[in-house]
């Protein structure tokens, strides 16, 4: 049965991190709007259960079968906030309001389109002890690179570098020379270098992305914010102040706290022993899938594999380094944990993906056939 078959461990793991995420949000966010919050992270991680359940029925061949519709959703929805339909929050164009006062951010749900189109095309029609070619490669390349404009137009830095650092792990994966590998990671640290030093940004965008090294060029928005985070992970010492304790988390002078910047309340009020917890929790998410990756046969499911590791550990590196001021601040939600109902249904369908893909043969590999007995013809009776 399939059911017997779940990946417990994968399941078992997201769903602490959903849960931890929970208490989080309910001490940021109810002195101001009670537990109204928080009952709405349950809700959102109810949905994204069910919608990985339903993902772990779905025969991997399917998956394969709608890649490319999948993708293009995925593009569509990025074209769609960039109309009058898009709504602009924080100073980015990313969201659509939908009846019911719920919203969507299609930037990420553009994270599972993305993986399941590069596994397409970097595993499909060739023999898989062939390396792709340099037009496969480029194929992929051009594949994340309209996702990744569109996503840039809105602007979203944070999204564009998951896509980018997701589409180099998924390209390595599939077996191209090293050289594509590192010509992409030097042409996104080209481009990175261009728009600060020619300038391409906006002064005032330069100087929040390079606030949490000097807080000064921003000292009323990020620079503030990344000074406020790191004195409340500071303060929380080895086992933290408690839950709803914190002197920063409970005083509100972390602004955006339950989304962006959750783990500066897990750093307050649950301490080092709490916050190596969820590191933990979110490491077994990523080594899991690339477990998947490496016992698979099936190379599309790998690469799928491969896709949502690379994922989930560049936004859980990045999230957690502009929460202690060694990375910037590039608006990326901490996988299961931050508010957010987006985030949410993308985490819980990358787990179902990756149970998807952990058993593509199962379903794929002949019956074996029942062994018929041969009836022998009876030995003629000679006898009168």
């Amino acid at each position: 049965m399939a059911w017997l078959r779940i990946d417990w461990g994968l399941y078992i793991a997201a769903l602490g991190l959903s849960l931890i995420g929970a208490v989080l949000v309910w001490s940021g966010t109810h002195a101001d709007v009670g537990p109204a919050l928080a009952v709405r992270h349950l809700i959102n991680t109810g949905i994204g259960v069910t919608m990985a359940v339903l993902l772990l029925r779905v025969d991997v061949r399917w998956i394969r079968a709608t890649a490319p519709w999948l993708y293009l959703t995925g593009l569509l929805g990025l074209v769609v906030v960039l109309t009058p339909l898009g709504v602009t929050i924080n100073g980015s164009r990313s969201w659509i309001h939908l009846p019911g006062g719920f919203s969507l951010q299609p930037a990420e749900l553009s994270k599972i389109a993305l993986c399941v189109g590069l596994a397409m095309i970097l595993a499909e029609g060739r023999d898989t002890t062939r390396p792709p070619t340099w037009r496969e490669v480029l194929t992929a390349w051009g594949l994340a690179g309209v996702p990744i404009v569109l996503i840039l137009l809105q602007p979203d830095l944070g999204t564009a570098l998951v896509l980018g650092f997701l589409t180099v792990g998924v390209v390595a994966a599939s077996g191209a020379a090293r050289r594509w590998t590192a010509l992409a990671v030097g042409g996104a640290a080209l481009a990175v270098t261009a728009a600060i030093r020619i300038p391409l940004l906006d002064a005032y965008q330069l100087d929040r992305l390079l606030a949490f090294v000097d807080p000064s060029r921003d000292p009323q928005g990020i620079g503030y914010q990344t000074q406020q985070a790191r004195l409340a992970i500071g303060s929380g010492g080895w086992s933290g102040a408690g839950v709803g304790q914190g002197p920063q988390t409970q005083g509100g002078f972390i602004p955006f706290q339950h989304t962006d910047f959750v783990f500066s309340i897990a750093g307050e009020e649950l301490g080092l022993f709490g916050c190596l917890g969820i590191i933990g929790l979110l490491l077994f998410v990523v080594l899991r899938a690339l477990w998947v990756a490496l016992r698979t046969d099936d190379p599309f499911a790998r690469l799928v594999a491969v896709g949502v590791a690379g994922w989930l550990l560049f936004q859980t590196v990045e999230n957690i380094g502009m929460n202690v001021g060694l990375m910037p601040v590039t608006g990326l939600p901490l996988p299961f944990l931050s508010y957010g109902g987006s985030s949410m249904f993308a985490c819980w369908l990358a787990v179902g993906l990756v149970a998807a893909c952990q058993r593509p043969h199962d379903r794929s590999a002949p019956r074996r056939r029942r062994s018929v007995p041969v009836r022998r013809p009876a030995a003629l009776d000679t006898r009168r």
